[in-house]
């Protein structure tokens, strides 16, 4: 596989333990009285945003401690460390500097893998958010591309971060597109803001990422989507890995966690557009991005519960890390631990989402509209003073800009798409339907 490793690629990091020290651990208390605790988080990645960025500014671990310290006489101290991938995350965990972290499906899988390797062991405690058909994960091309179909990648650069989830994506998708992604694509190993520039750049003719950065570029005008993760039909989640040894000494603070985790996402499933708007602000992210994926009906459902399906999906993931020389084998039932949530939220289980609805967030407003059907969001969007709109892909029910979209007419219906790929899979088995752009779909709809 001909892949272009950077200084400071996600495998790399996981290599190499970092050198720069994170707070030092559960176990670094300086007087037996002052226990300080290390989180590591993914400020960007916004669907861990219930273990790190929103539990951060909502400061919910910060007061379960300070209860849990007037019981006990120990003053917690909590130091939040951000990274843009789960790798370095892995690196200070299996170094004793971080204690408690998040991260998606693969990054998690290396991160047993290396713990246990590196006698440091960790285990899988919690999800953030999950989706049970992949889409999450995207593959975009830059607008005016020539590329229509993951075929049209065969003999292309193809950025993505090697050992992400988003990686996985796309090495499945390009096999089931009867490509060999260890011969047939160029992939270049990139962080997810370098892939993004080198797209633009022209230097990678598409990117595969995971949340945020396909709707971030769409939602820009940077990328048009090629292929929606969701058509694999596979659970892709992020989660909450805990060193054992930490769980095993400070068994009240992973509680004290968890039941702050499970706070931050009640406050988000109550309240998304304020959610939304507080994660804006601490990223920089545009808040119609991070409700795409976290909002109401967003690509993303926060659920603390590990899923058995979300269990199983894990299982299958290991091949494929395994095929990349990233992983030996990972035992799965022993990393994950179901038992630390149990006990410190019992019933931690939230009902599984439903078909998404197509929404409408209105400029000066801080609640959105919901709308049965497509043709009822076109109507309404015409004349309004739209902050964003949002629809479900018809096929996969992937969430997505309704400008952005693809949109289709026939049998007195409106249908949206995230590809044009896959509008026109479905113009061809239907006579009739033919696919209209945004504004003349606004105007005939109205």
């Amino acid at each position: 596989m001909r892949i272009r490793r950077l200084a400071l690629s996600a495998p790399l990091a996981l290599l190499l333990p970092l050198a720069v020290a994170c707070g030092g651990g559960a176990g670094g208390a300086a007087d037996g009285k002052t226990v300080t605790v290390t989180v590591g988080y993914q400020s960007k990645t916004i669907n861990t945003v219930t273990a790190g960025t929103l539990l951060r500014s909502l400061g919910y671990f910060e007061e379960e401690l300070a209860a849990r310290g007037r019981k006990d006489g120990v003053t917690y101290r909590v130091v939040w460390q951000d990274y843009a991938t789960g790798a370095p995350i892995t690196a200070q965990m299996t170094a004793g500097k971080i204690d408690i972290g998040s991260m998606g499906d693969f990054p998690l899988l290396i991160n047993a893998a290396r713990g246990k390797q590196l006698k440091e062991p960790t285990r899988l405690v919690a999800v953030t958010g999950y989706n049970l058909r992949g889409g999450l994960n995207t593959v975009v091309t830059a607008p005016g591309s020539p590329l229509r179909t993951l075929r049209d990648l065969k003999g292309r650069k193809v950025s993505t971060s090697v050992g992400s989830a988003a990686d996985g994506t796309l090495v499945r998708a390009l096999r089931r597109a009867g490509l060999d992604p260890a011969k047939d694509v160029d992939k270049v190993n990139q962080q997810p803001s370098v892939g993004a520039s080198a797209l633009a750049a022209g230097t990678a003719d598409a990117l595969s990422q995971f949340v945020a950065w396909p709707g971030l570029l769409a939602f820009q005008g940077r990328a048009t989507a090629l292929y929606d993760g969701a058509e694999l039909n596979l659970p892709t989640f992020h989660g909450v890995t805990v060193r054992e040894r930490f769980a095993k000494e400070r068994p009240e603070v992973l509680d004290a966690f968890l039941r702050a985790q499970r706070r931050a996402t009640d406050e988000l499933r109550h309240r998304p557009v304020a959610s939304a708007e507080s994660v804006a602000k601490e990223t920089g992210l545009p808040a119609e991005v991070v409700y795409l994926y976290n909002g109401a009906q967003g690509i993303a459902t926060f659920d603390p519960a590990l899923r058995p399906e979300l269990v199983a999906a894990l299982k299958e993931d290991v091949p494929v890390l395994a095929e990349a020389g990233l992983v030996k084998d990972v035992d799965v039932d022993a990393f994950v631990d179901a038992a630390p949530l149990r006990r410190a939220v019992p019933g931690a289980s939230y009902p599984k989402a439903g078909a998404a609805r197509s929404e409408l967030w209105l400029k000066g407003q801080q609640s959105t509209r919901t709308f049965d059907s497509p043709g009822a969001l076109l109507k309404a969007v015409k004349g309004a003073a739209v902050r964003a709109a949002y629809v479900p892909d018809a096929v996969t029910g992937t969430l997505w800009f309704a400008d952005r979209a693809v949109w289709v007419q026939g049998g007195g219906q409106w249908r949206a798409f995230v590809t044009r790929e896959g509008a026109e899979r479905y113009v061809t088995g239907h006579a009739g339907s033919r696919i209209v752009g945004y504004a003349d779909a606004v105007r005939l709809a109205s």
